[in-house]
């Protein structure tokens, strides 16, 4: 074979010892149009759709598609045609015998016969019970079941859709859909599929084969290869939605690498009293083993991290003389022993909860139930140069939840922290309608709510659509004195503090019913494929 050139492209398909390219061509010959449910029975319908569109595609044949349902027999309806209908199988057996007792017809007409066929020849009174027989009414019978059934064999339909239904519902007929194709020769008709030239090659230039070669015609209606390419998860997403959102707000992130933290920074530094029952191993995870962490103490690489992140934000907030000056060093000890006051005996103004506080209660390691833990790290840090500023947080969180269509035990949590001075609770809700009409959602609910470490307290509530009901997304507040002043924090700083679920506004956007159909093992990842890019404004 010449360079540059192979063989009909692709090879003909073939079935068994069926050319079935060769073969609609060679009938095309001699019959137009064929039908290839009539001239290819035998040969399965994906097959002979290959084989039209690879004519087709080179104009050899031209062809149209007819649907159709088909009616078709089971095995247990084909008996029937060839062997009588069950009923007809017991009235023959009693004619037969002249008188059958019922223990034997089982014996002799086989068990399925004689469960049904009883109550059908009873029923077409063919024939009767006598004592402990069977004995025969009708002398003559005409067997309805097996002419209805040959009739379909014969023509494959059914025109009385109750009797279909009938027949289905006792298993004796399926249907089928089936394609049928009606082929007539194309304008480039020929008996054999010519050689098609695939390559232009350098000698076909040089001898001047390619003025006459064959070649094969481009298919722009090809579709390409699936690229299976990676793709973000909707929480992934939304997420990065959520820091759009704070960045455009001057907000600074905070770092959140540490999942597992003491009751220190997750409980007590935030005026959770070590009695409360989210303190209860029913709902937070505690560590065993370390069994305690360390008191509070400078930790220099998440020091660095901050001070990176919040570079901009300290230039763009400091007063003149301040930048460059190196801030008031944090007393950790000081911190601990205020934060112990203000629990057992009062401090700061307050009356405290004035309980015998433990140091080992407020040491255990827990899975963090929260991100305010983050956040109280950062406005300690904040005391060192107290100034206006805003700080935001995106991570996991773990909670000993039930978990259900809007829980789960581990999520991910936004949180978000303001601190100034004269801020206000009306301030803070207003704050809430501007933060969330960035990512469509509005009318939203405020509902007074109790956290320990915030007062006043209001639950934020959303109506999500699919779920057809207010569901809550997030909490909000303004820190207690109680939690800020043991801080180092002046007195007349407020800070606000805010906090929301990243799976539920996932939810509320992307239109998912059932939290665990978007984190954990059931995720469907052809639907992670699929989900198209989110922007959190208003539709």
């Amino acid at each position: 074979m010449a360079g540059g050139t192979r063989g009909p492209v692709p090879v003909p398909l073939k079935t068994e010892e069926h050319n079935v390219t060769q073969d609609v061509l060679d009938l095309l010959e001699s019959k137009q149009p064929l039908q290839t449910s009539e001239d290819f029975p035998s040969i399965p319908q994906a097959e002979i759709k290959a084989a039209l569109d690879r004519l087709a595609s080179r104009s050899m044949v031209e062809y149209q598609a007819h649907d159709s349902e088909q009616v078709l027999l089971t095995a247990e309806a084909e008996s029937i045609v060839a062997d009588g209908s069950h009923e007809f199988k017991v009235w023959k057996a009693v004619k037969d015998a002249g008188k059958v007792p019922i223990k034997e017809i089982a014996n002799i007409v086989g068990a399925e016969s004689a469960k049904v066929g009883q109550g059908n020849a009873f029923k077409n009174k063919w024939i009767k019970k006598d004592g402990d027989a069977l004995v025969l009414v009708a002398d003559t019978v005409q067997d309805a079941t097996r002419n209805l059934l040959k009739g379909i064999q014969d023509t494959k339909t059914l025109s009385d859709n109750k009797t279909l239904n009938e027949l289905k519902k006792r298993k004796l007929v399926t249907v089928t859909k089936v394609i049928d194709y009606s082929v007539t020769k194309g304008p480039k008709y020929a008996k054999e599929i010519p050689v098609e030239v695939t390559d232009l090659t350098a000698d076909m230039l040089a001898s001047g084969a390619w003025e006459t070669a064959n070649f094969k015609p481009y298919n722009f209606n090809a579709l390409g290869a699936s690229q299976d390419a990676g793709s973000l998860h909707p929480l992934n997403k939304v997420r990065q939605e959520f820091r759009n959102v704070f960045f455009s707000q001057g907000f600074v992130e905070m770092p959140t690498n540490h999942y597992v933290d003491s009751g220190f920074w997750n409980f007590d530094a935030l005026f959770v009293p070590q009695q409360h029952p989210a303190r209860d191993v029913q709902d937070t995870f505690f560590i065993s083993d370390p069994p305690k962490a360390d008191k509070p103490r400078a930790d220099p690489i998440t020091e660095a991290t901050m001070d990176t992140m919040e570079a901009g934000s300290r230039k763009l907030f400091a007063k003149p003389n301040e930048v460059g000056e190196k801030p008031k060093s944090r007393d950790f000890e000081k911190y601990w022993q205020n934060v112990q006051d203000v629990h057992q005996k009062g401090a700061f103004g307050s009356v405290g909860y004035r309980y015998p506080w433990s140091a080992d209660e407020c040491l255990r390691l827990v899975l963090r139930t929260h991100t305010t833990a983050v956040s109280t790290w950062v406005l300690h840090r904040l005391a060192e140069n107290p100034r206006p500023a805003r700080y935001f947080s995106i991570d996991r969180v773990f909670r000993n939840e039930t978990v259900d269509a809007t829980h789960l035990a581990e999520f991910h949590q936004i949180e978000g922290v303001i601190a100034d001075f004269g801020l206000t609770l009306g301030g803070l809700m207003r704050f809430l309608e501007d933060f969330f009409s960035k990512m469509g959602l509005e009318n939203l609910r405020f509902k007074p709510a109790y956290n320990p470490y915030t007062e006043p307290s209001m639950e934020i509530f959303g109506f999500h659509k699919g779920l057809n009901r207010w569901i809550e997304i997030g909490n909000s507040g303004l820190f207690r004195p109680e939690m800020l002043e043991p801080m180092g924090l002046p007195k007349d700083m407020r800070v606000y503090g805010f906090g929301l679920s990243l799976e539920r506004p996932t939810m509320m956007k992307y239109g998912v019913n059932n939290i665990r159909e978007l984190l954990g093992h059931k995720v469907d990842l052809t639907w992670i494929k699929e989900q198209p890019a989110v922007r959190l404004e208003k539709d």
